[in-house]
């Protein structure tokens, strides 16, 4: 009989907490730089239906404050405060990058990431790779044009997951 190689549940939750612990201490300051976040019309209707009614602070109040500017040719009222819906275009998301006096944060939103980069909007690009192979999944530049980056910045957290900060190489 093999002896199970499983975590007690509350062994469990204490790496759960580490992470969210190590991931939150090495993202926060990017938070504080953000002045806005942009993203696309699926990761909106997912954050909009958790983060209103969140308590997980300070992240909740982070996100419900913040001005959100949403990527969508089909949303037309938001419920979410302080959200403002952007065309699919160049010329609206160029506008809203010069209007904004910071940075404009984003998290997921594949499908916006490689607009942003086939379309030269991206200033930075930063990855969190995590030390598992999945082998399955969509990619993430999947059917995009070659977009050389240089990588900027780079460490590794101490639950071994990559944070990689790359900007367009010119």
């Amino acid at each position: 009989m093999e002896e199970s190689s499983r975590s007690t549940p509350g062994e469990e939750s204490s790496k759960i907490t580490l992470l969210k612990f190590v991931l939150w201490r090495n993202l926060k300051a990017g938070l504080e730089t953000n002045k806005s976040f942009l993203m696309g019309r699926k990761l909106y209707d997912e954050w909009a239906a958790f983060w209103p009614d969140s308590t997980d602070e300070p992240i909740a109040s982070h996100f419900n404050s913040i001005p959100k500017y949403v990527i969508s040719s089909t949303l037309t009222d938001p419920a979410w405060n302080n959200t403002t819906v952007l065309p699919g275009n160049f010329y609206a998301v160029r506008q809203l990058k010069e209007s904004v006096e910071g940075d404009i944060g984003m998290s997921g939103s594949a499908t916006t990431v490689r607009w942003l980069l086939a379309n030269g909007l991206l200033d930075e690009l930063r990855l969190l790779v995590h030390p598992i192979a999945v082998g399955h999944g969509q990619r993430l530049f999947e059917e995009t044009p070659t977009q050389k980056l240089k990588l900027v910045d780079s460490s590794t957290l101490s639950t071994g997951v990559l944070n990689l900060t790359y900007t367009p190489a010119t």
